[in-house]
């Protein structure tokens, strides 16, 4: 193993590392806040409000993230004189735009499923109560549903988070050199495969369970019973303050 080139390389990768991280913080903050609403969309009863969210889940759940990214960056110069007219060329053209746009609109189908799936999941006793104090529409999701809807996704939503970090490899296909493009374009430079790689995969590695830790310790947080668990008998004891 040629560990010069590795040395030589890691500045660079570490250049597209920060790209990779970047357009992954971005997407999931923008597919966070648009999958809020789809979720509350979806669980509702009217079905002029949950039948297009549904079909926009289903596309973008039932399809490949490959294809998608594809679709909107190769596929939008078909509507060229459409986005010119809107004056959005300028944005369709350029690959980080149609790349980022991409990952947001996937995960925030994925992630809008998770929350709809946590909305469901917020115990019915604890609506009726808040409805019994007077409580509807916004002010019961605000107050109620959705802190307790948001801490039941915690789990799922951390495996979402680590697939679209992960799923941000397939940028590199319309040029963007983002961890695996700059590892790719030195692999094909050097022809030292797996040092180059392996180094990638370390790096994708380290960030993965750091997002992992981060989930861990937030979820850990905001769950009171997963804080001060007694390990044996007289630990219960002095939780409960008795004598054994």
């Amino acid at each position: 193993m040629d560990v010069q080139v590795i040395i030589d390389s890691i500045p660079a990768l570490f250049g597209g590392l920060g790209l990779t991280v970047q357009i992954t913080a971005i997407a999931l903050f923008l597919g966070f806040v648009l999958a809020v609403p789809l979720a509350m969309l979806r669980v509702s009863h009217n079905p002029l409000m949950w039948t297009p969210v549904y079909g926009y889940i289903f596309f973008f759940r039932g399809t490949p993230l490959l294809v998608q990214i594809f679709l909107i960056y190769y596929g939008s110069g078909q509507f060229r004189p459409f986005f010119q007219d809107m004056g959005l060329w300028t944005l369709f053209r350029e690959a980080y735009f149609c790349a980022l746009l991409t990952l947001t609109l996937n995960t925030a189908a994925y992630t809008a499923e998770i929350f709809r799936g946590a909305i469901r999941a917020v115990p019915h006793g604890e609506v009726e109560a808040a409805k019994a104090c007077g409580m509807s529409g916004w002010l019961l999701y605000r107050r109620i549903i959705l802190p307790k809807a948001l801490r039941l996704a915690l789990p799922a939503y951390s495996n979402e988070v680590v697939f679209l970090f992960q799923s941000t490899s397939l940028v590199s296909i319309i040029t963007l050199m983002d961890l695996t493009g700059v590892a790719r374009v030195i692999v094909a430079r050097t022809f030292d495969v797996y040092e180059i790689y392996i180094t990638a995969g370390i790096m994708y590695l380290v960030v993965t369970y750091g997002i992992l830790w981060v989930f861990k310790t937030v979820e850990h947080k905001l769950s009171g019973h997963l804080r001060g668990r007694p390990d044996d008998k007289r630990s219960m004891a002095e939780a409960l303050d008795i004598r054994v």
